[in-house]
C-alpha cells in the first residue's frame, strides 16, 4: 500500500517537464492522476522531453504504474475549459482529493517585461496561464474536497514570485507567481474547517530536460552564482517537496511556501 493508495489526484500541465514529474510521483505512491494540459503529447515539442517518455503518453506511464490515469485537453487560461476538464476526469477516476496546479510558464525574453515596460499581449497571457488558471483549477477542485472533508492542493509558484529581479524584468511572470502565493494563503484560511489544506512550492533553477539547453546558452554561472548550494536542483527534488505536501506528513501545514530552490531566496550576491 503506498502513501496515496485509493486516492485521486488532478496535475495540471503534466504532459512534460516538472508536471510529469509530478504526477508519476503520485502514481507511484498509489494515486489514480488525471492530467491536464493544452496538448497531452506536448513533450513532442522538444526533443530531450520526448526522450525521457516511456510509453506513448504521460497517462501510459502512469498505468503502467499499476493505478488508472485519465488525460483532459484545457487551456489552463480558460475557465470553462478548465471546469469541463475537471469534471471528465472526476467522472472517470472519481472524487478529487489532490491537485497540483502547476500548469503555466513565462513569454518573451528573459530581460524583457521589466515593470514600466511591459508588452501588453505577453502580459495578459502570462497572468491567465499562471494566477488565472490556479484560480480556475482550485474553484473547479474545491466543491469536491469540501464534500469529501478532505484535500490536498498543492499550488506551483516560483522563485520569481519571492524575489525581484534587479533589473526589475520579467515581471509579468513574476508577478502572477506573487499572487499564487497570497491567493493560496487566502484558500488555506477558507478551506482548513473543511480539512483541505492548501500550499505552495517555490521551485528555483531546476534542470528540467527543456532547460537545461537555455542555462547552457546564456551560461550555467550566471544562474549558479546566485544558488547557496552552487547547483541547478532536479525535478526529482521537486516532486519530493510535492510528495510531503500532497500527503499527510503535511497534515498540520497549510498556507505555507515550500521554497525547492537551494538556498537563492534571501541570497543578496555582492559584485566581485
Amino acid at each position: 500500500m503506498g502513501k496515496l493508495s485509493g486516492k485521486n489526484a488532478i496535475v495540471t500541465g503534466a504532459a512534460r517537464g516538472l508536471g510529469r514529474e509530478y504526477a508519476l510521483r503520485l502514481a507511484s505512491l498509489g494515486a489514480n492522476v488525471g492530467v491536464i494540459d493544452i496538448n497531452l503529447k506536448s513533450f513532442e515539442e522538444y526533443t530531450a522531453e520526448k526522450e525521457l517518455l516511456t510509453a506513448d503518453t504521460v497517462m501510459d506511464e502512469i498505468k503502467a504504474l499499476g493505478v488508472n490515469s485519465v488525460g483532459a485537453v484545457a487551456d489552463i487560461g480558460n475557465r470553462e475549459q478548465v471546469f469541463a476538464a475537471v469534471e471528465t476526469i472526476a467522472k472517470e477516476l472519481g472524487d478529487i482529493s489532490i491537485l497540483v496546479s502547476n500548469a503555466g510558464g513565462g513569454m518573451g525574453p528573459m530581460d524583457g517585461n521589466k515593470a514600466s515596460q511591459l508588452n501588453w499581449e505577453q502580459f495578459h497571457a502570462v497572468v491567465e496561464r499562471n494566477f488565472f488558471g490556479t484560480v480556475y483549477t482550485c474553484n473547479a477542485v474545491a466543491p469536491i474536497m469540501k464534500k469529501l472533508g478532505y484535500g490536498k492542493i498543492v499550488n506551483v509558484a516560483s522563485v520569481g514570485g519571492l524575489m525581484a529581479n534587479s533589473d526589475g524584468s520579467y515581471s509579468h511572470y513574476a508577478s502572477s507567481k506573487a499572487a499564487i502565493i497570497h491567493y493560496t494563503k487566502l484558500l488555506a484560511q477558507e478551506l482548513g474547517p473543511y480539512n483541505v489544506t492548501c500550499n505552495v512550492v517555490a521551485p528555483g533553477f531546476i534542470s528540467t530536460a527543456r532547460l537545461v539547453a537555455g542555462y547552457q546558452a546564456v551560461g550555467e554561472e550566471k544562474f549558479t552564482r546566485n544558488i547557496a548550494l552552487g547547483r541547478f536542483g532536479t525535478p526529482e527534488e521537486c516532486a519530493n517537496a510535492v510528495e510531503f505536501l500532497a500527503t499527510d506528513l503535511s497534515s498540520y501545514v497549510s498556507g505555507a511556501v515550500l521554497e525547492v530552490t537551494g538556498g537563492t531566496v534571501g541570497r543578496i550576491l555582492m559584485n566581485q
